[in-house]
């Protein structure tokens, strides 16, 4: 058995996989036809992944519409920083609140109806928020609120089916295709957003055009996703991963100090793109017009190339970001099995000093603030497929729906849920006067906060490298104890397979 490096080799087996030779020839030659562990067959492995990649791209597309046309917003309700940073707060504190019990949700019913009847919902409360009318903002910030219902029935239980159908450098992989969509979405979001409000001299139209999609995407989980088999792909089926209770998994994770260190390190993370993300395009905008270089908004529509740029940047630093970190980590992993953490700290790091010099030269030149955020941003996306992945690997997959909504809610909770809001807040209380100067001068004062916080988020994410060996080497290891009984095979026979076949 020392030549057998299947990804799917079982810790467990029964008589036909543990005798001799002649057997074990045969086994081989017979395994081509075998359903793989997981129970979806390459191809359709493959096209589940690009789904779902359409769907994240989608979430946050939606997600980022609203700010692409968020000066024609304020505009239209005659709402002031504070306010405006409410629309991001509402959606994220939804979403929020609602992750863990779609986490619970994931880790014991079948997932695609899960996404489905979300991303269903979250559709046709998108559509409804663009008939709002000017006198009742509050009904937009209510179906902004809902709209969290679907991305918390999507991002807590996505990543896992992901899991499940892949494992080691493939799982990787699938992981950085799957957030690429994450800065594409949110470019997109920026770009289609302003460029439909500009074409339609219509801001609501903006909030139009991912519901269609949004059906599309219903249709797609329903007719071709398949439910892979829970943990069989990492050679631990789930008749051997014993559910445990909520509390039991709650205590378990709170454990786990790699999973705790890199939520906490991912907060500071969401904190800081949940503010440029709102942010950035109206922060230009401003600055264009405190500059002389752009007219204010008139008859509620507001010049859209900031968002544009803002958008396409975003779209690009995304993937060169996500791309460059994965690689940057595969070979580092050469080196030190510490490599995750590192490049996620790093990014972090090096992302501080580039925000900071593009929220200082906003006034004083365009272009370079431009290349500051490009490169501030670029180091920022390093770490999304990342902290991904080292929640995957140093969780078992019965816990997996369970983190990722844990993760989800401490992250936003601290971090993006609040600072859109916080920003506004600090913007308004800032600003000495309503002329052009301070609109500018106070929203320019309170990003800076953003600097202060990704170097926070460094240090967490260089904490976590402490601890992350030993984290990954348990959850590989991993056998149930206590109310978890060790399912063992008829023959009571283990399986001698090499370490390399069961590393995640």
């Amino acid at each position: 058995m020392t030549g057998h490096t299947s990804d799917s080799a079982p810790f467990l087996s029964d008589d036909s996989e543990a005798e001799g030779p002649e057997e074990q020839g045969e086994a081989a030659g017979q395994r081509p036809q075998e359903e793989p562990a997981s129970g979806v067959s390459k191809g359709r492995a493959v096209l589940i992944v690009l789904i779902l990649c359409y769907v994240n791209l989608l979430n946050y597309m939606d997600r980022f519409t609203v700010a692409g046309v968020l000066p024609d917003i304020e505009q239209y309700f005659g709402i002031d920083d504070g306010k405006s940073g409410l629309l991001q707060t509402v959606f994220i504190c939804s979403y929020m609140f609602l992750a863990p019990f779609f986490g619970y949700l994931g880790d014991r019913y079948n997932r695609k109806y899960i996404m489905s009847f979300g991303i269903g919902f979250w559709s046709a409360v998108t559509l409804a928020s663009s008939y709002t009318p000017k006198e009742h903002f509050w009904a937009l910030l209510l179906t902004r609120g809902l709209v969290g219902v679907g991305e918390a029935s999507y991002s807590t239980i996505a990543p896992t089916i992901i899991a499940d159908l892949y494992v080691k450098g493939r799982r990787t992989a699938m992981l950085s295709i799957f957030y690429f969509a994450i800065p594409v979405g949110s470019g997109l979001g920026y770009i289609v957003g302003s460029q439909v409000s500009n074409i339609a001299k219509d801001w609501h139209w903006a909030l139009r055009v991912t519901p269609a999609l949004g059906l599309i995407a219903v249709l797609l989980l329903l007719l071709v996703v398949q439910e892979p088999k829970r943990g069989a792909i990492e050679a631990r089926e789930e008749r051997h991963l014993h559910r445990t209770s909520w509390f039991t998994d709650l205590k378990a994770l709170s454990k786990n100090c790699s999973f705790v260190l890199s939520t906490f390190g991912f907060t500071a993370v969401a904190f800081v793109t949940g503010s440029l993300a709102l942010w950035a395009p109206t922060f230009l905008f401003r600055a264009a017009v405190f500059a002389g270089e752009k007219a204010p908004c008139v008859d509620g529509h507001c010049a859209s190339s900031d968002s544009l740029i803002f958008g396409v940047i975003t779209c690009i630093t995304g993937v060169l970001g996500v791309a460059s970190g994965v690689l940057v980590s595969r070979q580092l992993r050469k080196k030190t099995p510490r490599a995750d953490p590192l490049v996620c700290a790093a990014g972090l790091l090096l992302s501080a000093p580039f925000l900071y010099l593009a929220i200082v030269f906003a006034e004083a030149s365009t272009i370079a603030t431009y290349v500051f955020i490009f490169l501030g941003e670029t180091f920022l996306s390093m770490n999304w497929a990342i902290v991904a992945d080292i929640l995957l690997y140093v969780v078992v997959p019965t816990r997996r729906s369970t983190a990722e909504a844990l993760q989800i809610v401490v992250s936003h909770l601290l971090g993006d849920a609040g600072s859109p809001y916080m920003i506004g807040v600090v913007s308004d209380s800032l600003r000495k006067t309503d002329s052009f100067l301070w609109q500018f001068r106070s929203l320019q004062l309170s990003l800076l906060l953003c600097s202060f916080v990704a170097v926070v988020g460094g240090g967490f994410f260089l904490a976590t490298a402490l601890f992350i060996e030993k984290d990954r080497h348990r959850a590989e290891n991993y056998v149930p104890t206590d109310d978890e009984p060790i399912v063992v095979p008829k023959s009571g026979r283990s399986t001698r397979v090499p370490v390399s076949s069961v590393l995640i």
